[in-house]
């Protein structure tokens, strides 16, 4: 397997010689979750920027703190989305988007790497089949990822009560925690390539996460290892982009009032979100398709 700076690079040259291919599914996600849900209320953003600043008082002062606000507002502003009032069916919808964009990708990259010439329209058409066999995966993936959320429960709690007091309770407490995270990371490795496999003809879910099973025996810990390169990536990506994005957002309409009602930020977290998404699914599939071609033995 490729190094991981070599293998990133591999990706980001597939995605630009096939611009037009990914761009377009890029903006087909764009434009179908803007029609579902918005791009998230302007509104929202103003409040939670303004409630932030008067919060943060002298936290926030000096280039460091506006770079931590910054920081701090793109993290509240992913996690609450922006979109206080969506409906259950515009996140059912929303979720399907995301599925489906996760399809489209991985059916063109398919094709386009067996050297077939390959339409945006093609791939949002003809790659929706197994739409049902991944969702089960992918809530399978949910599942495997309990100990964590159980982990992170737990310390939550153990922090509000005061339960840690140091010494070894703290110590064990943390080697709990470690254990089960461990624990989601590893079921997670192998569940992620059935995301993939699962997509195949004739595939069903269970004998996706199995076959997925046996690619990474033996090479568990370096697929895990460029699964953790990517996400550190994307969230690099995040931060360098965004942060002096909302930074001039702040500062253009703090000169300009007139504009402040233009959703900078909320259409550029959606933009942000499609590309991730296309991203995110080309990595895996080249790095799957990667560790099939592997004739090393497994470690």
């Amino acid at each position: 397997m490729p190094g991981y700076w070599s293998f990133t690079n591999q990706v980001r040259a597939m995605l630009w010689r096939n611009k037009k291919l990914f761009g377009g599914l890029m903006l087909s996600y764009f434009l179908i979750a803007l029609a579902i849900g918005g791009f998230g209320q302007q509104e929202a953003y103003d409040n939670l920027s303004g409630a932030l600043s008067e919060t943060g008082g002298e936290l926030f002062e000096g280039n460091l703190g506006k770079i931590s606000e910054a920081g701090v507002l793109l993290t509240t502003a992913i996690a609450t989305g922006l979109t206080p009032n969506v409906t259950e069916a515009q996140s059912v919808l929303g979720g399907l988007v995301v599925f489906f964009t996760w399809l489209a990708t991985v059916w063109a990259l398919r094709n386009v790497m067996a050297g077939r010439s390959v339409k945006v329209r093609e791939a949002i058409y003809s790659s929706g089949s197994p739409v049902v066999s991944t969702m089960l995966v992918a809530f399978v993936l949910v599942l495997q990822l309990v100990p964590f959320a159980l982990a992170v429960l737990v310390y939550n709690a153990a922090i509000y009560s005061e339960f840690i007091s140091g010494g070894v309770e703290e110590m064990l407490l943390w080697i709990g925690l470690i254990l089960l995270g461990v624990l989601s990371l590893y079921w997670i490795t192998s569940t992620i390539f059935a995301l993939v496999v699962v997509t195949l003809p004739g595939m069903y879910p269970m004998q996706a996460i199995r076959t997925a099973g046996d690619l990474v025996i033996g090479r568990r810990l370096r697929v895990l290892y460029r699964i953790i390169w990517v996400a550190l990536l994307t969230i690099i990506a995040w931060l360098v982009i965004m942060i002096p994005i909302i930074m001039f957002d702040a500062w253009i309409k703090q000169i300009l009032p007139a504009i402040s009602w233009v959703p900078l930020i909320p259409v550029i977290l959606l933009l942000m979100s499609s590309v991730t998404i296309v991203w995110l699914a080309a990595y895996i599939y080249m790095l799957y398709r990667k560790v099939v071609d592997d004739d090393a033995s497994p470690a």
